[in-house]
């Protein structure tokens, strides 16, 4: 893992012979940061889940929603966006200070392109602030730490974690993760979690998965809607709880249901 910041001069090394879960997403969005080895795995996952390219442009609404939910209704001025992805239209800062220009946001992420791009996140209102971290999920008590820099834990902050905890493999280990970040959240704090299930789909979603994995990029796994809902201890779930993210207080009709579940939980106070 690097700890090369933003500006620093050196470039950071790249690897475009294998494939990178950040760079396969950016492909299905249609971007144009990566590489042929993100497109081979990318367009073997669609040959056999085509709907892919839909779920991914799905959760990316379902982050705008949040985002306009949270620095809007629920009044947060504080996000942390672990595992961000690669920039693309309406990122999270963009989204929260165009309804609160005060808003603070820390992006977290362990790719080196994603580094590369930082300086795209990196923009803010003169009211607001953004940093970058570059850090990994397994390491919560870093990622805590230096998003302190910018964010105050004392104050509500609102977690965004979509589609990122399927590469941690180990279930203990995911939720132990989670109740480390959780536990750091002070009273009134929100997360926002989407992880992929088979509940919709069944053996297509778990085909889709085993092409994945044996396709060289960082291998995920799916998990029950009612692991999933575990990750959410001690919060309290938003409407409409947790299912399909197309079905999250849609903008219009909800669309078909899909094999990505989500919830937004709130920390209570006390």
């Amino acid at each position: 893992m690097s700890d090369e910041k933003p500006g620093d001069a050196r470039p950071p090394a790249i690897d475009t012979g294998t494939a990178h879960p950040a760079r396969i997403w950016n492909y299905w969005l249609g971007g144009k940061d990566n590489y042929p080895i993100d497109r081979e795995i990318g367009d073997q996952t669609l040959a056999v889940y085509p709907e892919i390219v839909d779920l991914a442009r799905q959760q990316r609404a379902f982050l705008g929603r949040v985002v306009r939910h949270l620095a809007g209704e629920a009044g947060v001025r504080q996000f942390l966006d672990i595992g961000t992805g690669l920039p693309t239209a309406d990122n999270t800062h963009e989204v929260a200070q165009r309804i609160a220009p005060e808003s603070r946001i820390v992006y977290v992420d362990n790719d080196p392109l994603v580094l590369v791009h930082a300086r795209a996140l990196l923009t803010s209102t003169p009211e607001g602030a953004t940093d970058y971290i570059d850090s990994d999920l397994r390491d919560p008590e870093r990622i805590v730490t230096e998003a302190a820099r910018t964010l105050d834990f004392t104050r509500p902050i609102a977690i965004t974690m979509l589609g990122v905890l399927i590469f941690i493999s180990d279930d203990d280990e995911a939720a132990a993760i989670m109740k480390h970040l959780v536990d750091a959240l002070p009273p009134g704090s929100y997360l926002a979690l989407t992880h992929t299930t088979n509940a919709v789909h069944g053996a297509r979603t778990d085909e889709a998965v085993r092409v994945w994995n044996e396709g060289g990029s960082v291998p995920m796994v799916v998990r029950s809607p009612e692991m999933i809902e575990g990750f959410f201890g001690g919060l309290e779930l938003l409407d409409p709880g947790l299912g399909p993210l197309t079905r999250w207080r849609p903008d219009g009709p909800a669309g078909e249901a899909v094999d990505e579940f989500c919830a937004v939980g709130k920390k209570p106070q006390g």
